[in-house]
């Protein structure tokens, strides 16, 4: 939807949050979903979606005249799709996704191929007047790529301007201008600004410059800003408040330096400020044992006197106790944005706030999208109807805007 006046702020919620594993059922999800959310948020106004599709979706939305028929659907209901969810390649729901959500990386010509389906879909779905972005894994997981060697740089940087190229050629015939959202996240190659602006500088526009200079036959300055047209960044707001990098530090350097921000993803932490006493620290870790499930991957960045420590999921975290000059966890877990806190654990709702303040007052986005998809493995105490709960999330947004 839009949120002000002249229709330069868009908020929508990302349809990740709905089991399907098919593309009937993502569109049985949008149409059971989509209407009741627009009279209730939006009645006789256009009604945004983040469309979340995974390979297989894409490849059977793409059959026939299936696209056809969802975007007159979608025009009939007064809905409309600027951003597709481009992250996870395979099924996200229902089944252990853990650090398989990053393959195949951008190593792999199946992430390249999936990712133009997606653009081509995004192509027929964007509506004239608006920017579209497709949002897509942070290049590939560290732990697989402990050490990368330029050869390896060098080939995710080709297949990332494979993509940015047909994003070209898309604007150049149709006049849309879509873009790859490269999305950073705790213990991935890209998972913070620094990391992000030095790909930029040492890879993307330099070495991938050139390449796509020469697939355009452009000179380097031009193919340069082509890329940073077409390559974005996806700013997490769970994943950059888990780095703890101050949100408006972070996005004035990205943007700083050049590289646009394609979309915000509203999305809040888990927060846990360490106790001193050592019996509450126990009683603190107790707590967060609910959200130890075996679904997802929760990165846990712990704070200490000496920088911060890395956990790669929130069970290897709870296996030892936190030493004394322990302050603070911080761990990726998507936990609703409409409240602050759990059985008393925290979470980084204020620094969703601080995002959307700083979107409304400098323009550094076009694109909002709600993005809490862990309802399903919530603990008991937290689940409710889900069509009421994304209503309370869009509350709790509209609630933040100026007035």
């Amino acid at each position: 939807m839009q949120l002000d006046n002249d229709g330069f702020l868009h908020l929508c919620y990302c349809t990740n949050i709905h089991p399907g594993d098919n593309w009937a059922a993502v569109n049985a999800n949008v149409r059971k979903f989509a209407p009741a959310l627009r009279s209730q948020l939006a009645a006789g106004k256009k009604f945004g979606l983040g469309l979340r599709l995974s390979a297989r979706d894409a490849t059977e939305l793409l059959e026939g005249n299936r696209l056809e028929e969802f975007r007159s659907y979608l025009d009939s209901e007064g809905l409309y799709v600027a951003l597709i969810n481009g992250f996870p390649y395979g099924a996200f729901h229902q089944t252990v996704v853990k650090e398989d959500v990053y393959a195949p990386d951008w190593q792999e010509d199946a992430r390249v191929n999936y990712t133009l389906a997606l653009a081509e879909i995004l192509n027929r779905l964007l509506p004239d007047g608006v920017d579209g972005g497709v949002s897509t894994a942070p290049l590939s997981y560290k732990r697989w790529l402990p050490d990368p060697a330029g050869s390896d740089w060098e080939a995710m940087t080709r297949n990332v301007v494979r993509v940015a190229e047909a994003l070209v050629r898309i604007r150049r015939q149709d006049g849309r201008l879509i873009h790859l959202d490269i999305e950073p996240e705790p213990d991935c190659l890209l998972e913070n600004s620094e990391e992000v602006i030095e790909f930029f500088e040492e890879w993307l526009l330099p070495v991938g410059g050139g390449y796509l200079a020469s697939q355009l036959g452009v000179g380097q300055a031009e193919a340069e800003r082509n890329l940073r047209d077409h390559i974005q960044i996806c700013f997490d707001c769970c994943h950059f408040a888990v780095e703890y990098e101050d949100p408006t530090v972070a996005i004035e350097r990205i943007t700083g330096a050049g590289i646009q921000i394609g979309r915000v993803q509203l999305s809040s932490a888990v927060k846990v400020i360490l106790p001193d006493d050592p019996a509450e620290r126990v009683k603190a870790a107790g707590r967060l044992g609910a959200f130890a499930e075996s679904t997802y991957l929760h990165q846990v960045v712990e704070r200490r006197g000496d920088g911060l420590h890395h956990f790669p999921d929130l069970g290897n975290a709870l296996e030892q106790a936190p030493p004394a000059d322990a302050s603070q966890w911080r761990i990726h877990f998507h936990v609703p944005l409409f409240t602050g806190g759990y059985d008393g654990l925290g979470s980084t709702q204020d620094y969703v706030r601080s995002v959307i303040n700083t979107a409304w007052t400098t323009r550094f986005t076009r694109h909002l999208e709600i993005e809490t998809y862990t309802w399903d493995v919530l603990p008991a105490e937290l689940k409710a109807d889900l069509l009421d709960s994304i209503g309370r999330e869009y509350q709790w947004v509209l609630a933040q805007l100026p007035r």
